[in-house]
Order: structure tokens, then sequence, then C-alpha cells
């Protein structure tokens, strides 16, 4: 991309000796302003995603859901409480029996075991959220990070082309004050200047959100950061078989495919419940009448017969087919998005290959044509600011499909779950 902006902006400052002689170049800063501008440490792509692993709230959140599911599968571990029983019958110290015993219910079926599975795929469900939200904050950070680079590169752009606009103004009344062209020239080119500022307040504004954006995905402000990044370096898209084959196993498909196997989990717990437990007693009892110390043994068995779970059975069952129907609609929207974003980023590439291979050096080279011919007297200002408008409106759309490449890579590694496409030249 350098290669283009060099040329451009020499092209730009080249102009003034066509249009007047001696213009004033603008004065440096003076020692103390230059001393006094604060140093920001530059920020990588790498960098700026490593910040945000450590520092994006939404990846904490995840984290924290991930330790909960701990706790669940600790619950899941647990077994039944013993029970401590103490009847009184009779309050006559003569006729008075006691009885203490101890009661433990026993459970029947597997219940602990299938609620053990249930819960660790609960804990694999939100371990693989947080991997996809990693591959989305990834993706976000990228698109802002491509995105500011992108609209800086526009903001220098039209400070050179104002710094043109400015100096052909000058040199425009300095041939209508010697009467070497019309008044209409020296309007033209204010009327130039005056649309070349709007467009850099624009794209001021732009670069502040794009700014705001990636502190954002990061976490943090951006504002003791400088961006040490190129667009120039085009994302390459993934080998007809590599993508197909990643699909599969994209973290919207195997999220689904998990919630699945978690809902056959419930199932399974449900189906348990409808074998009852047992309750084992074991205690003394102390008849105070007869004078005999007795032990008490006891087995309560619940009788099936009104509530065998039939209902929450059959609200697990209709749930795992839900979950299946579920998958299918992840595939096929993964596969609709994969697809997209693959066309998104040829296209963009085409995009920008063609502008930077044909559209750009034409411009260019149109611009520098009619410069030479203005000098010469073959052409007109107007021809002059046309040139120049073209320029600008080239280079501007070849940094929108650079950065449109980055942002359909960045979301096509999203949807497939990775850090670069597979399959890549």
């Amino acid at each position: 991309m350098r290669r283009f902006v060099l040329p451009f902006a020499a092209a730009f400052f080249m102009v003034p000796g066509a249009f007047a002689q001696g213009a004033p170049s603008p004065s440096p800063l003076p020692p103390s302003e230059a001393a006094s501008t604060p140093t920001r440490a530059p920020l990588t792509l790498a960098a700026a995603v490593e910040l945000a692993m450590a520092l994006n709230p939404e990846l904490s959140a995840a984290r924290l859901e991930v330790d909960a599911t701990a706790g669940a599968r600790l619950q899941a571990e647990a077994r039944p409480n013993p029970e401590l029983a103490f009847l009184l019958e009779d309050t006559r110290q003569a006729t008075r029996t006691t009885t203490l015993q101890v009661n433990q219910p026993i459970e029947l079926g597997g219940k602990r075991d299938a609620r053990m599975a249930a819960a660790e795929r609960g804990s694999d469900v939100a371990r693989l959220e947080l991997q996809a939200r990693r591959q989305a904050v990834r993706a976000a950070v990228t698109t802002a990070y491509f995105d500011l680079l992108a609209v800086q590169e526009r903001v220098r752009v039209a400070e050179a082309g104002l710094a043109v606009v400015q100096r052909s103004s000058r040199a425009a009344t300095q041939r209508v004050a010697a009467g070497k062209v019309s008044p209409v020239e020296e309007t033209k080119a204010r009327v130039a200047e005056a649309g070349v500022r709007i467009e850099l307040v624009q794209v001021r504004g732009e670069e502040t959100g794009a700014r705001a954006r990636l502190a954002h995905a990061i976490g943090q402000p951006m504002d003791g950061y400088v961006l040490d990044g190129s667009l120039d370096a085009l994302p390459q898209a993934p080998a007809d078989e590599a993508f197909r084959s990643s699909l599969e196993s994209a973290p919207a498909v195997r999220r689904a495919d998990l919630e699945v196997e978690r809902r056959a989990a419930l199932t399974a717990v449900e189906n348990t419940r409808k074998v009852s437990d047992i309750t084992v007693s074991l205690g003394g009892k102390r008849n105070n009448e007869l004078g005999l110390n007795q032990a008490v043994i006891g087995v309560t068995v619940p009788l099936p017969l009104f509530d065998r779970n039939q209902g929450n059975v059959l609200e697990a069952l209709r749930r795992e087919d839900k979950a299946r129907e579920e998958a299918n609609v992840a595939r096929a929207s993964v596969r609709s998005d994969a697809i997209q974003a693959r066309e998104r980023l040829l296209a963009a590439r085409t995009e920008a290959l063609s502008l930077g291979a044909d559209v750009l050096p034409g411009a260019q080279s149109a611009f520098d044509a009619s410069t030479r011919g203005f000098e010469l007297g073959k052409f007109n200002f107007l021809e002059v600011l046309d040139a120049q408008r073209t320029l600008l409106q080239a280079r501007t759309q070849y940094l929108r499909s650079l950065a449109e490449a980055h942002r359909a890579a960045a979301d096509l590694n999203r949807i497939l779950g990775v850090e670069t496409m597979p399959g890549t030249p």
C-alpha cells in the first residue's frame, strides 16, 4: 500500500510548482511544542488481540460461567444426606417408649451417574461457549484494528489533498491578481478547498469512531497507543476442500451437537427418577414399661402408583428432539454465513487487486498528465481538480476494499473457529 501513498503524496506536493512561484512551505513545530508531543506505544494486531484476551469483559463473564459449571459438577457428585429421627411415645415416665434411629436414603437406577454425566455435558458446553467467545472477540478486534488502519490512511490522503487545494487556491489567487486566468478559476479552487475540508472533517470523525470501537473490543482506552500494522497483506481465501471440512468443526455446530448430548443426558436423568429410591433405617428403642432395649431396623420403599415421572420424561424427550432440530439449523446457518463471508473476501480481494494494479496507476497517471498540461496551458484548472478528485476517490475505494477484505476474513475465521484460515496458500 505504501507504494501508492508515496507517489500520490509526492505528486500532490509537486503541484504547487505548476501553479505559483515561491509558495510558502509550512513551518515546522517549535522545539517546545515538538518536545511536549506525547509519545505513544506501538500496537500490533497480535498485541491488540492479546490485550483483549486479558481485558475484554465478555471473556471474563464467559470464564466465570465455566467456573460456575464446576460447582454444578461438584453438586452432581453429592450423595443424599442421612437423617436422624427421634420418636417419643407416651409422656409418662413409667410407660414411655423412646426410639432413636438413623435413616439413609439410597439412590437406585443410576441417578448419581446420570447427574454427573449431565453436569459434565453442561461444563463442555460452557467451555465451548468460552472458546467461541474468544473467536468472536478476536474477530471484533481484527475488524476494528483494520478499520482504524484504513480510516487513518484516508485521513492522511485527505490531509495531503487539502494541502494541495490550499496551495492551489493561493496559486489561483496570485494568477488572477496577475491577470493570467479568469476569476472563475479562483472560485473553483475555493469550492474545491471547501469540499476537501468537509471530507477531512468527516474522515476524522470516522477515525474517532473507529478508535472507540477498537477500544471497546479490547476493553481499555486506546489513547496511549499508535497502530503498528499494514493493510497491504491481503488475507487469503481457504481452498474449497479445506473450507468444506472446516464447516463441521465450526464452534456453532459443535455447540449444537454438545447441546444434543446434554439434553440426552438430562433425559437419562429423568428416566432414572422413574425408579424409586429406598430408605434404610437403623436405630434403638427403649421401652420403660417393660424395661427393654430393642433394635430397630427398617426399609422404606415408595410405591410408584401415581407419579412415575412420566411428565418430566416426556418434556426431556421433546427438548432433546428440539436440540437435534436446532443442530440442523446451526449447520445450515454456519454453511450459509461461511459461504457469504468467503464470497465477500474473494470479491474484496478482486476489487483491491484490480484497483491497485489498474485503477490507481491510471488515476495517478491522469492526475500527473493534467498537472503537466495545466502548466503548459493545455488544460484548465477544472480538469486538474477533476483528475485530483478521481484519484482521491480511487484511493478511498482502494482503502475500503482492503478493509472489507480483512473484515470478511475476520468473520470467516470467527465462523470457522480458527485463528488463521485453513488451506490458505
